[in-house]
C-alpha cells in the first residue's frame, strides 16, 4: 500500500511540476487574485487523479488482493477465538451444573 501511495504522490509531483511550468510560461490560465498557487494546486490533482487511475492500475489491484488477504486471515482468526471461547464458556457451565 505504501509502494501505491508513493506512485501516486510522484504522479502527482509531476503534474504539479508540469501545470505550474505552463501556468507560468502563459500556456494554461492564472488562477484570480491571489489565488494562483491554489489553482495550480487543483490543476495538478484534476490531471493526476485519471493518470493514476489507468497507470496503477495493476499496483492499485496487487494492493487490493493483500487487504482482503489480511482481512481474510483477521477473520479466520476471529472465529477460532470466538470457538475456544464458546468451548470454555461450555465447559464451565457443564462443570457448574455437575457440582
Amino acid at each position: 500500500m505504501l509502494r501505491y501511495t508513493l506512485m501516486r504522490l510522484g504522479i502527482f509531483a509531476g503534474c504539479l511540476v508540469v501545470v505550474w511550468g505552463l501556468v507560468h510560461s502563459g500556456l494554461a490560465p492564472r488562477g484570480l487574485g491571489d489565488s494562483n498557487g491554489l489553482w495550480i494546486i487543483v490543476l495538478a490533482m484534476l490531471i493526476s487523479a485519471p493518470i493514476s487511475l489507468v497507470v496503477l492500475r495493476k499496483e492499485r489491484d496487487r494492493a487490493s488482493e493483500r487487504i482482503v488477504r489480511r482481512v481474510d486471515r483477521a477473520k479466520v482468526s476471529l472465529e477460532a477465538n470466538r470457538s475456544m471461547e464458546d468451548t470454555a464458556d461450555d465447559s464451565a457451565r457443564a462443570q457448574g451444573q455437575a457440582s
